[in-house]
């Protein structure tokens, strides 16, 4: 078999994403069924995730396969706007996608508290099964919108991180991050209180004005090395690069697993953290690059990152984040999910 074929438009030509899907995928989208749109609908404060107006076409084209679209995503572990349904869905209207503006409701994936799921088998080496967000893996088709940008723990979200980490319900996502403890340098702390915030399991406190990590609630999510303004925490880099990432590819398996599918990867406003993280006081680090479109999460998810770098004259996401990122696309290559070597189709 040939290369995977990876299709570009630039970035102002988003009304012709449907056009570039139905080339890449064909005719995928059956009458009658339920369409799942996958994106992110960014945290509250965060300027980089992909806009209403970006998803408006998609949702109309799969309307005239005469089927139902819906934007969804999954509740995160960690405390913020998008730890539970129904916060989810106030700060998904507050960005705008609402029913009038995008032609399709949201529905969030996992319930409304992160539970509903359905089982699915793999053959992986961390799982052989997997527990998929209810409504994506009921669902007969799906279109995966991703922003494409640095992460702190894989080094870099894409697509396969959008399916991995996105369509799995919390119990999958703890599983994910376990292990995950982080680093301290317990003399830096201010109490200043952000990490406690944040911290998913209740395992952050706060005592004589230093902060104090209980090992055993901590879920490895990563939230308070994010959130920390002095530097305390830091990534255990051995398990971010390698197995984390890895058990993201082995749950983008059981995401896709039987299902038409088709990928979208929009390379604009790239930053170092994900879209779970304001990004108020953090500018673009490159100008807006342009859209990919294919059918193989691997090949669009390696495009992405050679064509970030390439513009960027250097490799800007091992830079940003000290992991290898390419830890993911190699083992969903070997879990079957595609083909790292792909044909630029501009």
């Amino acid at each position: 078999m040939g290369k995977s074929k990876v299709y570009y438009l630039a970035q102002d030509q988003f009304d012709k994403v449907p056009a570039m899907i139905e080339k890449a995928a064909g005719d995928f989208i059956k009458e009658n069924t339920l369409v799942a749109l996958k994106l992110h609908f960014g945290e509250k404060g965060n300027k980089g995730f992909i806009k209403p107006e970006w998803v408006k076409p998609v949702a109309k084209w799969v309307k005239t396969k005469k089927a139902s679209p819906f934007l969804t995503d999954t509740n995160t572990i960690y405390r913020g706007n998008r730890s539970d349904a129904v916060n989810h869905l106030m700060l998904a209207q507050g960005h705008g996608f609402k029913i009038e503006k995008v032609g399709a409701p949201v529905i969030i994936a996992c319930g409304l508290r992160g539970q509903g799921a359905d089982e699915v088998q793999i053959d992986g080496d961390h799982y052989k099964s997997v527990q998929i967000a209810r409504a994506i893996r009921r669902s007969g088709a799906m279109i995966v919108l991703s922003h494409t940008k640095g992460h702190i723990l894989t080094g870099f979200g894409g697509a396969i991180k959008n399916l991995g980490m996105g369509c799995a319900v919390k119990a999958a996502k703890y599983s994910m991050h376990a292990g995950m403890v982080p680093k301290m340098e317990v003399d830096k702390c201010v109490a200043c209180g952000a990490c406690v915030k944040w911290c998913a399991g209740h395992a952050l406190t706060l005592v004589n004005d230093k902060i104090v990590l209980d090992d055993q609630k901590c879920v490895g999510c990563g939230e308070c090395i994010i959130a920390c303004p002095k530097g305390v925490f830091d990534v255990p880099w051995q398990m971010g690069g390698g197995v984390v990432q890895e058990k993201i590819a082995e749950h983008a398996a059981g995401a896709v697993k039987d299902k038409p599918v088709c990928y979208v990867n929009y390379m604009h406003f790239i930053t170092r953290n994900c879209d779970c993280m304001p990004t108020e006081k953090e500018g673009a680090l490159l100008d807006d690059l342009g859209i990919l479109i294919s059918t193989d999460p691997v090949a669009i998810d390696q495009a992405s990152i050679d064509y970030i770098n390439k513009m960027a004259g250097k490799d800007l996401l091992k830079e940003l984040n000290p992991v290898d990122c390419t830890v993911q696309l190699a083992h969903a290559e070997k879990m079957g999910l595609g083909k790292r070597e792909y044909e630029w189709v501009a």
